[in-house]
């Protein structure tokens, strides 16, 4: 019955799914508000998250090691950023093409190495839940926030992060100035090639870090097709907050807590299609980007290449 969701034991068990399920956009998203930044729109992150999950799930089963599983993940989304980074700096290709490119490149590179290197689904013990001590033992709260696994601590942790390097610091500064006037920042002796590299590498390896979380974190498996469209909701998140960290988590949450309130409905056996319930949050991706988009400032200089005169 609908009444069910709202029993205590229902709202606590959708809001700790919420924040859980929040931490691969929030590494994606991360990433991807960077590399925005300064002037470059990836739409491949969803398939550097695919072959990144794959290479952290399939090195975990492997060794059995969990952190090699996800420094793999790193290394190979770092890998696809590289490769972004040259076709779209160097080559000055078509950002959005050459992203959707690497989107169809992972997802058919993923599902080949799935079936050649395993074939059948496995699971893998994945990170265990840590405890805060103290904090966890708050009523209600503690469970919420503070009883999950080390990928989300950090997922949240990234956040302020993000927001220091990006609005106290030079580094911050340089990419900032390079997607608003790559012109100017090159004349001030700021390398723009070096920047947009910097960030979509940094990009790339958040990406890694977003499939990981999915396939040896969260889900605890691989099969094809994982990520289910989250690389681009995690674009779309981007615009929703604004090209601000603090943004991007207030729709990373919003997003989650959708995604967990349709696993719940399903779970409770709530009369509500299935089918509608699972794309609730493909219909509020939509919704948010057309309400959204016009009303946020764009950097000047997103998707387009800078060719250094001279």
């Amino acid at each position: 019955m609908i009444s069910d969701l709202f029993s205590l034991t229902v709202l606590v068990g959708i809001l700790s799914s919420g924040i859980r399920l929040a931490t691969p956009y929030l590494f994606v998203s991360i990433g991807e508000t960077f590399s925005q930044l300064s002037g470059v729109l990836n739409l491949g992150v969803e398939g550097q998250m695919l072959l990144s999950a794959f290479a952290a799930f399939y090195v975990a089963i492997n060794t059995g090691n969990l952190w090699l599983g996800l420094l793999t993940a790193m290394i190979v989304g770092a890998l696809m950023g590289l490769a972004m980074a040259f076709v779209t700096v160097n080559l000055h290709a078509q950002q959005g093409i050459s992203g959707i490119g690497f989107y169809m490149f992972g997802l058919g590179m993923s599902n080949l190495l799935f079936q050649r290197m395993v074939g059948t689904v496995e699971t893998v013990q994945g990170f265990p839940t840590i405890d805060i001590p103290l904090l966890s033992k708050i009523p209600i709260f503690g469970n919420i926030f503070f009883s999950q696994n080390i990928l989300v601590y950090l997922a949240f942790l990234l956040v302020p992060v993000a927001w220091f390097v990006l609005n106290k610091t030079t580094l911050g500064l340089k990419i900032r100035a390079v997607g608003e006037n790559p012109e100017s920042a090159d004349s001030l002796g700021i390398s723009v090639s070096s920047i947009r590299y910097f960030t979509i590498i940094l990009g790339g390896t958040l990406s890694g870090l977003g499939g990981a979380s999915l396939s040896i974190a969260l889900l605890n498996v691989f099969q094809q097709n994982l990520t289910a469209g989250l690389g681009f909701i995690a674009v779309a998140l981007v615009y929703f907050g604004g090209w601000r960290p603090w943004g991007v988590l207030a729709g990373a949450l919003l997003f989650s807590m959708v995604n967990a309130l349709q696993l719940w409905i399903q779970v409770l056996g709530i009369p509500i299609a299935a089918e509608f319930a699972v794309m609730m949050p493909y219909i509020l991706t939509i919704v948010v980007l057309v309400l959204s988009v016009s009303k946020v400032r764009t950097p000047s200089a997103l998707t387009k290449p800078f060719k250094r005169e001279g």
